[in-house]
């Protein structure tokens, strides 16, 4: 499968250098704000529904209805937030019928066997929502939708699709304008096209999709060594994990790393100015996006396919 998604990807038509100073200014305190106010108050489970092939599904989905791939990052996100307030919220309401009177842990496994067959519709249906909400919407018609999941082996209706729909809208409370990485990628590219003239960022961003899907899809192994390398320590403890958390789901992190990466590999002369702009930027170090680059290249190069 992966091999699939790096071989037909898709670009969106992205226009740099279109925007004034006072707007990019505006964008990226914008994004940098959304960031860290996710950051400072992130759910429990943080990261647990971004498990590799729930991404890589969410990812085949959109390429095979030829969306734009933001709508793809959106919607691992609103997945990501609906299924922690579903599932907190199912585990606190009373005993599902047959389940009171069981042993301890039956109603936890009763409510994840009820979710289980209504999972797949429900990543489709965040794809739907994220699509919806996307500048470059690409109209799925409830027919359209249906005819898609009966060819994915899921035999549902029209309504079934609607009420899917409306329950996850409803879990979160309508707030479905969640930031993503890509977002990040591109006003970080945004800004840095406008300080730094010289610098093609088209170029750079032709390689930051890519280079963001890898990173998407390898997280575990990618964020696994950077903890080791943070800490200095083979066996990170449970207490280093936890605490590691923040920076999985730090986009702005991630948005820096992903430029870095693909301005070493497309435009190595250009490394130095870059890195120490986009760490002027943000406010993160150049050891921080020094360490996040090493640590993706270093797992590209080491795992590198002639697809890529």
């Amino acid at each position: 499968m992966t091999e699939k998604l790096f071989s037909t990807r898709q670009t969106a038509n992205v226009n740099f250098r279109q925007a004034s100073s006072d707007l990019l200014s505006d964008f990226l305190i914008n994004v940098n704000k959304r960031n860290r106010d996710y950051l400072n108050n992130l759910p429990i489970c943080s990261g647990s529904f971004k498990d590799k092939r729930m991404v890589e599904y969410i990812f085949l989905i959109t390429q095979d209805l030829k969306l734009d791939p933001l709508v793809g990052y959106h919607a691992i996100e609103l997945l990501q937030r609906f299924m922690v307030k579903y599932l907190s919220d199912l585990l606190i309401a009373p005993s599902p019928r047959g389940a009171a009177a069981a042993e301890p842990g039956s109603c936890e496994s009763v409510i994840f066997d009820q979710l289980k067959d209504k999972f797949p519709l429900i990543l489709f249906t965040c794809v739907q929502i994220a699509n919806k909400l996307s500048l470059h919407y690409h109209m799925i018609s409830s027919s359209a939708a249906v005819r898609f999941l009966h060819s994915a082996g899921l035999t549902v209706s029209k309504q079934t699709v609607m009420e899917s729909e409306l329950m996850i809208c409803k879990t979160l409370s309508f707030r479905l304008n969640v930031l993503n990485p890509l977002t990040c990628v591109e006003t970080l590219l945004e800004v840095l096209g406008h300080n730094e003239p010289s610098i093609h960022v088209e170029r750079i961003y032709s390689l930051c999709q890519p280079v963001l899907q890898l990173i998407t899809l390898e997280r575990t192994a990618i964020y696994g060594q950077l903890l080791r390398l943070t800490t200095q320590c083979a066996s990170p403890s449970r207490e280093q994990r936890e605490m590691f958390v923040k920076v999985t789901e730090d986009f702005m992190l991630l948005g820096v790393g992903v430029i870095a990466v693909a301005t070493f590999i497309c435009y190595v002369g250009k490394w130095d100015q870059v890195v120490e702009e986009l760490s002027r930027m943000t406010g993160i170090t150049r050891r921080s996006i020094n360490d996040f680059a090493h640590v993706t290249l270093e797992h590209i190069f080491s795992n590198t396919s002639p697809d890529f």
